[in-house]
């Protein structure tokens, strides 16, 4: 068995208020990492480190730890639940080779545990469920099996079934060895003990069993042929089956327990490593060879070139940036330099560090396979590839959501300015959500992010971690610019610039794309009749200009402008020339392209109680939403709407006095469409 057989990266993800967080802390109590068990509820789990996530109760960073269980090395990711910080979320998927995803057995599949779920379809991560707090009121385990497989397009595979429900859960039949296990909760569950099942509950069993075997079947015919043959089938045959079907994707193992009171946690750790990839199993990576200028492909080995990527950079006020970074071939020493294949820069690594949360063991290597952090960085960014100058692998880049909301920061004092420049270039390096842009006509510094919350975070972050004194605007809506009919437009540049001709001629075609196409540049004029280092010219202009807007200045999206004509002189042409006549071209087309205002809409779910949802479905309509349908669960609604998000602001008050405090919403960006009124 090699090395790299003995670990395992793993996220774990859910819905904000699944229990995330808490099921980490039990998996660091009785892997040995933690002598005490943590609560979110006391503001002291050991992942959630920083002070505001200690005052809110929720996850906001990826906290990263390794733990060690049965000879197996984990490496853990516990992700944010709240829609806000869904780049956290996507950073680590890039990373990780296999994920938990926790379910809530009173809430169900909820709405952010279908996008984090999509996510990793995207990435192609297999996953493990756990159906948590099923000692709550409400708690249905087979209600949630069925919204895993109506939801989420999934076939989920029960290895546990639960004994008793709410109040009078009290442990979980294990079907592979078909056996009762209860925890010990006088030792906080670090002892449990297994028996035979039941008598009444033996039928039940049998049912679950046969029904485990029937998909195991499908993929293995010694399976099949033992189980028809009656025979015993052995559990490491068992294990192994299991196994091939969830790297396959063909099937999600199902286990269920009790984080808060300590049960379930055990069988979870064991699926962990016989059921989740090892670094080697996940197959090559794809990366672009700048030499070779071709894909290639990188085997996971200890033995290859050097080569990593950075998927986090978090500030430390005593380590400066550290650069969170998973290694993916050869192995990259403490001390030694590296090559910054984005940069095209070499870097030095001054020290290696093994996480856990905001504690760290130092390391003198990280191989292929491991994830560590690496201090002395100062070029990297999230998304860099880090290897050597001899072996130039462009990794994957990460793509993120645009922001959509925004607010203006200033400093109270002048002095104050140049410490806020410097603490917004390391949010801005931390977070690729979070951009800061200066407004041309005001000179405010205007910052946008993916949602209040969001936001709030990163401000209080600001004036509490990094003690600024800034003043803070209301949020703003940050809207988007587009066209609706084609125009072709033909623009002259002359400049007399240092006493030397500065001439372009271009003419240029705008057209309107499908909302959500992005944008694009394209030429129709050949290398022959424009040198390309000016259609290069033009390109830049155009880009540069969907940033800066057409009338109000957001950016533009959705626009395809293609070059149809040029004129070329060779004597007085120049890069500059062309690159001003895109830009200003550019405008004046769009401006004759009878151009829109964007405003972002939003997809928002609220969950409140039956008696209350003709009012919060009356204030979402009075909200310009749209109703998209209404589900029913346990003693609650769960509503779901799309609505402008400038009428969403201050929402969270609006539905806790509508319903006693009992109501509680989400709501992540949608699509764009034009604002009733547009420019006016």
């Amino acid at each position: 068995m090699s090395e790299l057989s003995k670990i395992r990266n793993i996220g774990i993800m859910a819905h904000i208020d699944a229990g995330k967080t808490t099921t980490t802390e039990r998996i660091l109590y009785y892997t040995g990492k933690s002598h005490r068990i943590g609560e979110v509820d006391d503001g002291e789990a050991a992942m959630d480190w920083m002070p505001q996530e200690q005052d809110r109760g929720i996850t906001i960073t990826s906290a990263s730890t390794t733990c060690f269980w049965k000879g197996y090395q984990i490496n853990i990711i516990d992700t944010p639940g709240h829609v806000d910080f869904t780049a956290e979320v996507e950073r680590s998927l890039r990373v990780l080779d296999g994920g938990i995803v926790i379910f809530s057995a009173v809430e169900g599949v909820e709405p952010q545990s279908e996008t984090v779920w999509h996510q990793a379809d995207r990435y192609g991560v297999p996953r493990i469920a756990y159906i948590n707090k099923m000692d709550r009121i409400g708690a249905d385990f087979f209600r949630v099996l069925d919204e895993i497989r109506e939801k989420l397009g999934a076939v989920p595979l029960p290895l546990n079934l639960p004994i008793g429900n709410e109040g009078d859960f009290e442990g979980v039949i294990d079907l592979v060895n078909l056996k009762e296990i209860r925890w010990n909760q006088e030792d906080y569950g670090n002892t449990f003990f297994e028996s035979e099942i039941e008598g009444s509950r033996r039928e039940y069993a049998e049912k679950w069993r046969d029904n485990l075997f029937d998909h195991l079947g499908s993929i293995s015919d010694e399976i099949a042929e033992l189980y028809l043959e009656g025979g015993e089938i052995p559990d490491d045959t068992v294990l192994g089956a299991v196994r091939r079907g969830t790297l396959k994707g063909e099937f999600v193992p199902v286990f269920c327990g009790a984080s808060l009171r300590n049960m379930g946690v055990q069988p979870l750790l064991d699926a962990i490593v016989h059921f989740l990839p090892a670094p080697d199993e996940k197959g090559p990576v794809k990366g672009y060879h700048l030499y070779k200028k071709k894909d290639v492909e990188i085997e996971c080995s200890k033995d290859g070139p050097p080569l990593a990527l950075v998927f986090k950079i978090q500030h430390n006020r005593e380590a400066g940036a550290m650069s969170y970074i998973r290694v993916y071939s050869g192995t990259i020493k403490s001390g030694s330099a590296v090559y910054n294949i984005n940069k095209k820069k070499r870097e030095r690594i001054s020290r290696i560090l093994r996480m856990h949360a905001n504690r760290y063991t130092t390391e003198d290597s990280v191989s292929a396979g491991d994830i560590a952090v690496a201090i002395g960085l100062k070029l990297a960014q999230t998304g860099d590839s880090l290897g050597s100058d001899k072996f130039p692998v462009l990794l994957e880049s990460m793509k993120f959501p645009e922001p959509v909301i925004s607010v203006a920061i200033e400093p109270k004092t002048l002095s104050e300015k140049k410490k806020l420049d410097e603490v917004l270039k390391i949010l801005e390096r931390e977070d690729p959500t979070f951009t800061v842009k200066e407004n041309e006509e005001t000179g405010q510094l205007i910052v946008s992010g993916m949602g209040e919350l969001h936001l709030d975070v990163l401000v209080t972050r600001m004036m509490d971690e990094f003690k600024v004194e800034a003043k803070v605007g209301n949020p703003q809506v940050s809207y988007r610019e587009s066209i609706t009919r084609v125009v072709e437009h033909r623009e002259k540049y002359h400049r007399v610039i240092g006493g030397k001709d500065n001439t372009a001629d271009i003419t240029i075609r705008v057209e309107p794309l499908e909302r959500g196409s992005g944008n694009s540049f394209d030429t129709t004029v050949s290398s022959d009749l424009l040198p390309q280092e000016f259609i290069d010219a033009v390109r830049r202009g155009i880009e540069n200009s969907f940033n800066s807007g057409i009338v109000y200045g957001y950016p533009v999206i959705d626009t395809r402008v293609t070059l149809i004509d040029a004129v070329y002189n060779q004597s007085t042409s120049t890069t500059f020339a062309f690159e001003a006549a895109a830009s200003m071209g550019f405008d004046e087309a769009c401006r004759k392209a009878e151009p829109v205002l964007l405003e972002p809409i939003m997809s928002v779910d609220i969950m409140c109680p039956k008696e209350f949802v003709g009012d919060v479905i009356g204030h979402i309509t009075s909200k310009k939403g749209d109703i998209i349908n209404v589900e029913s669960k346990h003693g609650m609604e769960h509503i779901h709407a799309k609505v402008p998000l400038a009428n969403m602001f201050g929402y969270s008050t609006v539905l806790r006095s509508s319903t006693q405090g009992r109501g509680s919403f989400s709501m992540e960006f949608s699509h764009f469409k034009i604002k009733e009124g547009g420019f006016g």
